[in-house]
């Protein structure tokens, strides 16, 4: 087995989990960034995520969790859409003393197509979502992280980590989603949010949509950019491989291996 398995968390929808993968991830000892989304959350009962959380952290595993994102808006404008949001989020707040996860990863959520002209408004509702869930994470022993996804530029998400210190409230860069859909460098993500930087997500893509290639198959450099982190940072963040195809996981793992700068 790869000892670089024992250092990453790997993406895993929770109903490809139950259904599937469960036996690999055991067997493996492979560290599972859990997906929990609204089909999971209509489908499973609390033990049967307790169930499996139990298996998990049975075999000593580190677990993280990935929150509900399709359709969620915890800014918008609409209270009856921060209403069902806050719904989500509030039965995913509710499992999370069974996996005891090391982070809970939510999308920040803005895009200035849609929200660029009432900002403000998405600020301040979102900050007091985010406060709201933050609290309730911290009071879990973990701590919530807010990926990018549609930011153009880091300025787009510095704010909330500003108004949020007290919730330990962290960023996770999502390095696919930055080379697919930012207008700014990597670099200029990590030099702008790089003291707020907790998480990583590790997928490549050729910077013409959101792939989800394994590390290497696309145009993201992975080697300057990890040279930089380790400049920054004397140990490493949490770090999750996104693969979206099983035949994915091994080159990212080679890849990963072969690159990785802390000892």
């Amino acid at each position: 087995m790869r000892e670089i398995v024992k250092k990453v968390q790997i993406n895993i929808p929770f109903t490809m989990l139950w259904d599937k993968y469960s036996g690999e991830f055991l067997k493996r000892g492979l560290n599972p960034e859990i997906g929990i989304d609204a089909a999971a959350l209509e489908r499973f009962t609390r033990q049967e995520f307790g169930d499996m959380a139990a298996q998990l952290l049975s075999r000593g595993l580190t677990i993280t969790v990935h929150g509900p994102f399709m359709d969620m808006s915890a800014g918008s404008p609409d209270p009856v859409v921060r209403a069902a949001t806050r719904h989500r989020f509030e039965q995913l707040l509710d499992l999370i003393p069974l996996f005891k996860p090391k982070t809970v990863v939510c999308h920040a959520g803005y895009e200035w197509k849609r929200y660029g002209y009432v900002r403000e408004e998405w600020l301040e509702n979102c900050i007091d979502t985010w406060r709201w869930l933050g609290d309730g994470i911290q009071a879990a022993g973990s701590r919530l992280m807010l990926e990018n996804v549609y930011e153009q530029g880091p300025e787009e998400m510095q704010i909330l980590f500003e108004r949020l210190s007290e919730q330990d409230v962290g960023f996770c860069l999502d390095t696919g989603h930055q080379a697919a859909f930012s207008r700014t460098s990597l670099t200029d993500w990590l030099d702008t949010l790089g003291r707020f930087l907790g998480q990583l997500h590790l997928h490549d893509n050729r910077g013409d949509g959101d792939g989800h290639l394994a590390l290497g198959r696309g145009r993201i450099d992975f080697e300057t950019f990890f040279k930089q982190l380790k400049s920054m940072m004397k140990a490493p963040p949490v770090i999750t491989l996104e693969p979206h195809e099983a035949d994915a996981l091994e080159p990212s793992l080679a890849y990963l291996e072969r690159i990785w700068p802390w000892n």
